[in-house]
């Protein structure tokens, strides 16, 4: 994501002529949004994302257990 904004950022330099970006070449403009699709197609094809996404369910649920046993006086779980 990081990179996308770069490659934003870099085209809205391009776009209003502003700074030493200016001069430089569209293709150099280019290149962060290729890399960028690059990038998603990969985390994509090789699952990352969903891996992330059931990460962060997994920690909410963890979370909302623990929050639910602290209420209740219930000691932590203990983790080996």
């Amino acid at each position: 994501m990081y990179l996308f904004g770069l490659a934003l950022i870099l085209l809205l330099l391009k776009f209003l002529e502003i700074g030493p970006v200016a001069q430089w070449s569209w293709w150099i403009i280019v290149i962060p949004f290729a890399l960028t699709a690059a990038w998603w197609t990969w985390a994509d094809a090789s699952g990352y994302t969903r891996r992330k996404a059931i990460e962060r369910e997994n920690q909410r649920k963890a979370d909302r257990v623990q929050r639910q046993r602290e209420k209740m006086g219930l000691p932590g779980k203990r983790r080996p």
